[in-house]
Formats: C-alpha cells, sequence, structure tokens
C-alpha cells in the first residue's frame, strides 16, 4: 500500500494549541496503514515547539475514529501488516502519554478500535453526547491491541477494562463518563477540550507539566520509597528554574504567569 497523504491528519497552531485533526471523513476518519505514524509524528512535532503549550486532538466531519480501516483486507492479510510494521510505543498513540505537552481528546462521534486507544492515550477526554466508544476487538477476532488492556485499567481499573474489552460493547458518552473513561460530556466538545488546554497553557509551567506527566507514567513500576526519592529530585530541579519566581511575583502583581517555554 502506498503511503497516506499527510492531508490526512491535519495539523494547526493558534495561541499556543496546537490542533491535530484526524482527515478521514467520509470513512469516519479510519485509520490507513502509515497514518499513525502521522499522528505521532505531529504529537512529537508539538511537543519539539516551545511556542506549543497543549494539544488538542478531534476528528472531521460526524465521527471521532472508527478504528483501523479493514477495507485493506482487499489486498489479503499480509496488508494489515502496515499496522505492526516498526511500531513501537513513541509512533502509536501511546505516545501521546510520554511526551511532555498535555494532549486532550475531543471525541466527537464513534470512536472504536484503534480509535478507542488514540481517545485514552491522551491527559484529558471530553465527548459529545452523541459520541459512542468501543473497544471492538473481541468482535473482530482482535486481541487489546497497542496496549489498551494497560491504559484502560489504569484509567478505569481492571473490573472495566476486563468488561469493555471481553465484551467489545459500546458505550454511550454518558457511560463512558460514568465510568471515568471521559472527563465530561459536552455538545462543543472541542470548545470544551480547548478551555481545558487554554486553562493549562495559560496557568501552567510548561517544565513541570512535563515532569508531572513522567511521574503519572512511571509510578506504577515505582514502590514509595522511589516515588518519593524521585520527586524529591525533581523538586530540588524546580527549585531552580526561574518558574517558581515567577509564579510568585505573578500572584503579587495580580497577572497571569509567563512560563518559558518547554521543548521535549
Amino acid at each position: 500500500m502506498s503511503t497516506p497523504s499527510a492531508d490526512l491528519v491535519r495539523y494547526e497552531v493558534s495561541d499556543g494549541i496546537a490542533l491535530i485533526t484526524l482527515n478521514r471523513p467520509d470513512r469516519l476518519n479510519a485509520l490507513l496503514p502509515g497514518m499513525g505514524d502521522i499522528y505521532a509524528e505531529l504529537l512529537h512535532r508539538a511537543d519539539a515547539d516551545p511556542q506549543v503549550r497543549a494539544i488538542v486532538v478531534t476528528g472531521a466531519g460526524r465521527g471521532f475514529c472508527s478504528g483501523a480501516d479493514l477495507s485493506v483486507l482487499a489486498e489479503g492479510r499480509d496488508a494489515l501488516d502496515g499496522y505492526l510494521d516498526g511500531q513501537h510505543v513513541d509512533t502509536l498513540p501511546t505516545a501521546a502519554l510520554r511526551i511532555g505537552t498535555p494532549v486532550a481528546t475531543a471525541i466527537n462521534g464513534p470512536c472504536a478500535g484503534i480509535g478507542f486507544v488514540l481517545a485514552l492515550c491522551a491527559d484529558a477526554r471530553f465527548a459529545h453526547p452523541d459520541a459512542t466508544l468501543s473497544t471492538s476487538f473481541s468482535r473482530l477476532g482482535l486481541i487489546a491491541e497497542y496496549g489498551v488492556a494497560w491504559v484502560l485499567t489504569r484509567l478505569a481499573g481492571l473490573a472495566t477494562a476486563t468488561d469493555l474489552l471481553l465484551t467489545g460493547r459500546t458505550l454511550t458518552a454518558a457511560e463512558a463518563h460514568d465510568r471515568g473513561l471521559v472527563n465530561a460530556v459536552d455538545v462543543d466538545v472541542v470548545g470544551a477540550a480547548m478551555a481545558w488546554a487554554h486553562m493549562v497553557a495559560d496557568n501552567c509551567s510548561p517544565a513541570a507539566m512535563a515532569v508531572i506527566k513522567r511521574q503519572l507514567l512511571e509510578v506504577d513500576t515505582q514502590d514509595l520509597s522511589t516515588a518519593v526519592d524521585t520527586s524529591l529530585a525533581e523538586m530540588r530541579a524546580a527549585f531552580q528554574r526561574p518558574d517558581l519566581g515567577e509564579a510568585v511575583m505573578a500572584k503579587i502583581e495580580q497577572r497571569p504567569p509567563s512560563f518559558p517555554g518547554y521543548a521535549g
């Protein structure tokens, strides 16, 4: 299969926020082999830009991402290897968890399979009332793909992860919210995600958020002593950065803080 065009994933930056839009609305933004690579590359591009303080991800049209485009099966089963070849944690949706820049997903419609993984790998998730979410894998004879068993269990607990992965059933946005999979349900879902992005972009230290994201990612592999020791080392480093002094002065002068940019 030919390499997908870069315009299948749009990228724009405005007022410190990078907006990444999956752009196959006629296919509910189903991913072709290679589109995931483009998406991950854009995440890393935004993370390397000190002008970008937060990232919002959504889908064009009425869908977020309906999963992998299984029409590639028409080319034979080997065509599916394009979803696997050369892939690792930093070229997949999981890259959003490993970059320092905060990521919010605006789930504007159907969200399934790899789209479900992509949505959940954000730091904050917002859903339109008409959005639906499904793992889908077991109903297609597939397994829990792209690390979703790890991500889902951390977000919602083992019982919910087991239920959703084994049944492959579809959740409404309200059900997803009740289970802790999305932060909020909002008709203006992109606006809600943007509001969250601006809140962290305008008020929080990019360097601090990058460290906090790393701490959250590492916590499952640390005992308490290691977590405390790590936090003490990170505190010492934070004391040496200008961010704390700027935050204090901003409070005294009753103005928004002006933190240095971060480039991952």
